[in-house]
Formats: structure tokens, C-alpha cells, sequence
């Protein structure tokens, strides 16, 4: 019976090793994490969630994305208690996941070293900017550090955005909060601020498993980070977060509309509707097709499955 487990216990030696050398998962460990993604990835491996998709995760509630992932039985996805820069700005990207642990210089030394024969330029904290790319999501576990734990400061943030166009999560914190406030569009989740630099911290993994506070993030997972808090959405539930949002949306829509109308109680609203009121619904679908704030496709689709 021991003999079945041989095999795993020998990919997570080879992953640990090379996390600790390498400082990056391979790409068939990567897929092998992340095996319930069906979909497109990215050269290393990492899950690649269409574009079109993230644009339409925007509209999504935290809430809404919290009770699909937990009736799906992700539990530890949410982190909240954050200092963002800006309240009002959404952050939507796919994570790349960024491991930093208090500094070790023997270790520290390795790993540097390593990184510069394979090409690396700079200072270790640089090396994660290089491999982002548009739509990413620069999420990064500096175990809380507040006081020399800042990550980025407004050049490395001009740098981010530009590739990315989004921002970062970082369970540590940033400096130059005035010079990051002027980039537009742009948007950090950290722990703190403090105008101190980056000191007696050492990187130690990219696009690798991370904690970030209570939560559990994957390369490749959907970031959504709003004025609540952040929630990490695995791959493969990206389409059922958006989707359920948007049904949600819909019908919450009709049934203020019809409310308005004097058409229904709120009693008849506010509880399971009944099968005039779910016809009516498709009908109001149809009607409004062209003005709804979600994609006509997507309405077209959800009547296709409808029975009446």
C-alpha cells in the first residue's frame, strides 16, 4: 500500500528543491497544482484566464464571488484588513504569486547567485516586475513586514503598471504612497505604509503557492480586490463566479423593476419565484436585451437554456 504514495512524495521533493534553488516551479508542476484548469496557460504553466472574462469580474461583488467559492468548498480565499491606495479602484488580474522571507544571508547569498547565472538583472525584488505581463496581478507573501518590509516604491510602481495595467497585493507594505497615488489607474492592497526602503528581506519564490493572511493563492488565480478585501478565485471558477454574478444581477434588476411597476409584491420577490414570475423574467430578458449592463451574448445564452 506504501508504494502508491512514492510517486507524489517524489514530485514534492523535486518541488521543494527546486523552489529553494530555482526559485520557480516547473511548468509540469505547475500544471500538476493546478489540474482542475482546463483552459488556456501561459509558457510556464500558469492558468490563463481570457481576458474577456477578467473585464466582465469587475462587476462582480466580493460577496457574490465569496458564496460561489464556498459552496464549491474554497473556504480560505478571502483576506480583508487592508490599506489600499485607492478605495475606489478594482483590481482584477491573474495572480503572480511572489514568496519573501526574512533575510538568511548564507541562503540569501544562493539564491542571488543562482538567479544571476540564469540571467536575473538587479536586485532580487526586481525579478518578479520582469515576468509580468498584461492583466497580471503582482501578489506577494512579505510575512507582514511593515517597517523595512516595503516592497515598491513609486518607480517599481510606474514599472508595474505599465506592463500590467493593474496593480499589487502584498501582505507587506509600500512606500512613496503621494508618487504611487499619481499613477492613474493604478492600485496597491498592502499591509502599510512607511517611507522606510527594503531591508533584511530575501526572495525566495515565484509563481509558487503563497499564504496571504487567512487565504491560499495559486499562480494564475483571478485576483478581485475591492474596498472589502481581496479574494483569490481559483481558475477554474472563474466563469461560474461571473456568470452566477451576473444572473444575480438580472434578476435583481427585473424584480426592482417590476417592484416600481406595481406588478409584484415584494413578498412575491423576495422569495422563491414562482414559475409566472420566472416566465416573465425571460420575457423582461428578451425585452431589454440591448440595455442590460451584461454582455448580450451572455443573456442569449442563459435564455437558450431556459425551458419557456
Amino acid at each position: 500500500m506504501k508504494l502508491k504514495y512514492y510517486p507524489l512524495l517524489s514530485l514534492l521533493t523535486v518541488m521543494m528543491y527546486s523552489t529553494l534553488v530555482a526559485q520557480e516551479l516547473s511548468k509540469t508542476e505547475l500544471i500538476f497544482l493546478t489540474h482542475q484548469w482546463k483552459g488556456e496557460r501561459f509558457e510556464d504553466g500558469r492558468p490563463k484566464v481570457s481576458d474577456a472574462l477578467l473585464k466582465r469580474m469587475k462587476n462582480v461583488s466580493i460577496e457574490e464571488a465569496w458564496g460561489v467559492l464556498r459552496n464549491e468548498g474554497f473556504h480560505n480565499q478571502f483576506e480583508g484588513n487592508w490599506q489600499p491606495l485607492h478605495e475606489d479602484v478594482t483590481i482584477v488580474g491573474r495572480a503572480l504569486t511572489v514568496q519573501y522571507m526574512p533575510n538568511r544571508p548564507d541562503m540569501a547569498e544562493q539564491i542571488k547567485k543562482k538567479g544571476h547565472e540564469r540571467g536575473e538583472i538587479g536586485n532580487t525584488n526586481a525579478w518578479p516586475i520582469d515576468r509580468l505581463v498584461e492583466h497580471d496581478v503582482y501578489v506577494a507573501d512579505g510575512f507582514g513586514k511593515i517597517i523595512d518590509g516595503t516592497l515598491i516604491g513609486d518607480n517599481l510602481g510606474n514599472s508595474i503598471y505599465a506592463k500590467t495595467k493593474t496593480g499589487v497585493v502584498f501582505n507587506a507594505s509600500s512606500r512613496d504612497l503621494e508618487g504611487l497615488s499619481k499613477i492613474e489607474g493604478f492600485n496597491a492592497f498592502v499591509k502599510g505604509w512607511h517611507p522606510s526602503f527594503l531591508t533584511e528581506v530575501m526572495l525566495l519564490s515565484i509563481n509558487t503557492p503563497i499564504r496571504i493572511g487567512a487565504a491560499t493563492v495559486l499562480p494564475g488565480d483571478v485576483v478581485l480586490a475591492k474596498k472589502e478585501g481581496v479574494i483569490f478565485i481559483p481558475a477554474q471558477l472563474a466563469e461560474k463566479v461571473v456568470l452566477t454574478s451576473e444572473i444575480v444581477r438580472l434578476r435583481d434588476l427585473f424584480g426592482i423593476s417590476r417592484l416600481k411597476e406595481g406588478i409584484y409584491t415584494p413578498g412575491q420577490i423576495d422569495n422563491k419565484w414562482s414559475e409566472a414570475i420566472e416566465k416573465d423574467f425571460s420575457e423582461w430578458l428578451r425585452a431589454h436585451i440591448d440595455d442590460l449592463p451584461v454582455p448580450k451574448n451572455q443573456i442569449q445564452e442563459l435564455l437558450k437554456n431556459r425551458t419557456w
